[in-house]
C-alpha cells in the first residue's frame, strides 16, 4: 500500500477522553438508584374492590384497604391482592369460550363428564349448572384450606349429586327445579362455614337439564305420554269444574224458587186468617150492618164481573140500569 500511495499516511483516530466523576458524586448517585428500588419495590396499590393480604418471610401480618400502601421492600414482605368485592363464577358441565349477547359455549371431556349424574329413580341426567360466589374472608381463602378454588369446586359437584340423587326425574326436570337449586345453594354455604373457606355462595342457578344423548329419544317418547296423560287428565278436571258448579247452581235456584213459594203462601194464609178474624170481630160488634156491608160487597163484585162480560160481548142493552144499580150498592 505504501509503494502504491508514498505521499499519504495513515494514522490511527484518537479516542476522546471521558471526564472523571468525583467519586462522591458516583456514590450519591448509587444511593439514589438503590433508594428509587426500595421505594418502588416497598410502595402498591389496593384497588376499590380488592384487599392486600401482606406476608412478612411467608407469614401472614395483615390485611390492608383500598389506596396506597408502604411495605418492607425487598422481598422481606410479598402481597397478595384479593378481589373481595368483584362476583366470581364458576361453570360446571360446560365452558364458556366467548361470553357475550349470543355467547359460545364447549363441551370439553372433563366438564361432560361433571355433568353426568343419577337421579332418586335411577334415571340418568345431565345437569349444567353455574355458581356465583364473593371472597368473604381473604385471610381463610389464602391459608385455611389448601388449593381454595379446586376445594370448592369439588364441594359444588358433592352437594349437586346429593340434591339431584335424593329426587325423581320429574322434580328435576320440572316443578323442583327452582327448589333444588334453592337447597343446593344452602347447603354449599354450609359446607362454606364448616370448612372456613372464606367464602360466600351468593346463587346458584341450573342452566340446562337434559338426559344423555343415548336415551334422550326414548326419554322424549316417554315424557310426551305423560304430558298426553296429564292433559287428559286436566281435561277430565276442567269438565268436572264446570258441571259440578252448574248442577249446584240449578239445586240451589230450586231450593230458593220452593223456599219462596213457601214463604208466599205462609203469608198468603197468614193475611187470610187475619182478615177473617178482623171480619169475625167486627161482626161481633156490629151483625147487622156486617152482614149488609158484606152482601153489598158481595152483590158489587158480582154485578162488575157481569158488566165487564157484558161490555166483552158487545151486547150493551140493559147496561145502564146495571150501572145505575151499581151506583145504588155504592151509595
Amino acid at each position: 500500500m505504501s509503494q502504491d500511495f508514498p505521499n499519504i499516511e495513515f494514522r490511527m483516530p484518537k479516542m476522546p477522553k471521558l471526564p472523571k466523576l468525583p467519586a462522591k458524586a458516583v456514590q450519591l448517585g448509587l444511593a439514589v438508584i438503590v433508594i428509587l428500588i426500595v421505594l418502588a419495590s416497598g410502595m402498591y396499590t389496593i384497588s376499590p374492590d380488592e384487599m392486600g393480604v401482606i406476608q412478612r418471610f411467608g407469614k401472614f401480618v395483615r390485611l390492608t384497604d383500598p389506596g396506597l400502601h408502604i411495605k418492607l421492600p425487598l422481598g422481606i414482605e410479598t402481597l397478595t391482592k384479593v378481589p373481595v368485592q368483584q362476583q366470581l363464577k364458576q361453570e360446571f358441565g360446560f365452558r364458556t369460550t366467548k361470553p357475550g349477547i349470543r355467547s359460545e359455549y364447549a363441551f370439553p371431556a372433563d366438564a361432560t363428564k361433571e355433568a353426568v349424574m343419577l337421579t332418586g329413580d335411577l334415571n340418568v341426567l345431565n345437569v349444567e349448572w353455574i355458581v356465583q360466589y364473593k371472597i368473604k374472608d381473604p385471610y381463610k381463602f389464602l391459608f385455611k384450606m389448601r388449593e381454595a378454588q379446586a376445594t370448592f369446586r369439588d364441594m359444588n359437584e358433592a352437594v349437586v349429586r346429593r340434591v339431584i340423587g335424593d329426587n325423581s326425574v320429574d322434580e328435576v326436570l320440572t316443578t323442583g327445579r327452582d327448589r333444588l337449586a334453592h337447597e343446593a345453594r344452602e347447603e354449599l354455604q354450609k359446607l362454606c362455614n364448616l370448612y372456613e373457606i372464606g367464602i360466600e355462595v351468593l346463587q346458584l342457578i341450573f342452566q340446562d337439564i337434559n338426559p344423555p344423548e343415548q336415551v334422550k329419544p326414548s326419554f322424549n317418547e316417554v315424557n310426551e305420554s305423560l304430558q298426553e296423560k296429564e292433559r287428559k287428565i286436566n281435561e277430565a278436571w276442567a269438565e268436572y269444574n264446570a258441571e259440578i258448579p252448574k248442577a249446584s247452581g240449578v239445586a240451589e235456584q230450586t231450593v230458593r224458587s220452593a223456599e219462596g213459594y213457601a214463604t208466599e203462601r205462609v203469608n198468603n194464609a197468614k193475611g187470610d186468617a187475619t182478615r177473617f178474624t178482623a171480619v169475625y170481630q167486627a161482626y161481633a160488634q156490629a151483625p147487622l150492618v156486617t152482614r149488609k156491608r158484606l152482601y153489598l160487597e158481595t152483590l158489587n163484585d158480582v154485578l162488575q164481573k157481569i158488566g165487564k162480560k157484558i161490555i166483552m160481548d158487545g151486547s150493551q142493552k140493559n147496561l145502564l140500569p146495571l150501572l145505575n144499580l151499581n151506583e145504588e150498592v155504592k151509595k
